[in-house]
């Protein structure tokens, strides 16, 4: 596989790298990220492999990657409609203007004027509702969506970090009042955040949505940076997100680097190559603050894992999901099926029915 193998975003016409080069860490205003220079070069470097998939939010440091970003595209004339641009709304950027964050159609009609300042274009291919805003009636906030859609300024309505009752909520209100409904989904899912499979990944699957993880690397945790022995990844991204791996985390770390010197690959690599092959994937973001990230990142694509593999990163990263996630996985085969094989998959039957065959 390689970052031109693209895939469709959902239910949709919008087609996609396997990988998104996620934009967080262009700029260094806030202590954690790359310079200018270092987010050019990265840039450059994933569209040279291939890829067409460039993420950021109105706020990641500061505002700086997405000026950072518009300022790279202008600098090629054409290069911005080759390239699937998506960005965030919903955090304020002026404290003490109740107003100027959130999910309101005051919010957002401003957030996306800014980020289409900054980001040097008109229109934007995938704009996303950040988190979920409990105190904004959800139509308010989509039919605002449809309007930007139907005005040309954004192309795909996107939703990250939202719980899955409310996405559903959403997209069921789109596509009765016909607007624009929800293309993809951004939510954590790595080895080590694995609880989207409880609600929101069978949700996408379902509804359409593409489904796009971020954090992959778990902040860095499954980068093989993290050792036992107290070796670190970069003190700034520890001061920033807090401490290291807990020893339950690091049961799962020690698989992926297992499993990564048996192949001669980074950790990362296996790390990335999991999520990837996950079903109900769409394209997997990736944060690199350099290019060695990079390139590391997309070593990946080429990574195949075996059933072996996959089935040891499985359970030493088994996730506790809500009810009635387990009941519905392990029992309703079960009651559903009566112990025949389907879909290639055998089924066991409900203990209580081979007592005896007497039916009433």
């Amino acid at each position: 596989m390689s970052l031109d193998s693209y895939v469709h975003l959902g239910r949709s016409g919008l087609v996609v790298s396997p990988f998104c080069l996620g934009a967080m860490n262009f700029g260094e205003d806030t202590g954690v990220g790359c310079s200018v220079e270092e987010s050019e070069r990265i840039l450059q470097t994933y569209l040279d492999r291939g890829g067409n998939f460039i993420d950021t939010a109105n706020f990641y440091t500061n505002t700086h990657s997405e000026k950072i970003v518009g300022d790279f595209l202008a600098a090629t004339p054409g290069l911005r409609d080759r390239v699937v641009l998506a960005t965030k709304f919903f955090v304020n950027l002026h404290p003490g203007d109740p107003n100027g964050g959130g999910a309101g159609r005051k919010a957002i009609l401003h957030q996306v004027d800014d980020s289409l300042r900054r980001l040097g274009t008109d229109y934007l291919d995938l704009y996303y509702l950040h988190n979920y805003d409990r105190h904004t009636p959800v139509e308010e906030t989509l039919r605002t969506l449809d309007d930007l859609v139907g005005a040309g300024k954004i192309r795909y309505v996107g939703f990250s970090d939202t719980p899955a009752w409310f996405t559903a909520k959403a997209q069921t209100i789109a596509q009765f009042r016909g607007w624009a409904p929800v293309a993809g989904l951004q939510m954590e899912y790595s080895l080590l955040e694995r609880t989207i499979e409880g609600e929101l990944l069978p949700l996408a699957e379902d509804a359409g949505m593409a489904m796009l993880p971020w954090s992959p690397l778990k902040s860095g945790f499954l980068s093989g940076k993290y050792t036992r022995d107290g070796a670190a990844a970069d003190t700034r991204r520890g001061a920033a997100f807090g401490v290291g791996p807990t020893e339950e985390q690091f049961r799962v770390i020690d698989v992926v680097v297992g499993i990564a010197k048996e192949l001669g690959v980074s950790p990362a690599a296996v790390a990335l190559a999991w999520v990837q092959g996950r079903p109900g994937i769409t394209s997997t973001l990736i944060g690199p603050r350099r290019v060695e990230h990079l390139t590391e990142n997309l070593a990946a694509l080429d990574l195949k894992l075996s059933a072996e593999q996959v089935a040891a990163l499985d359970e030493v990263s088994a996730p506790q999901l809500n009810f009635p996630a387990e009941l519905n996985r392990g029992m309703a085969p079960t009651l559903r099926y009566a112990g025949a094989t389907v879909n290639g998959q055998e089924h066991g039957v409900y203990p209580p029915l081979l007592q005896n065959s007497t039916r009433y």
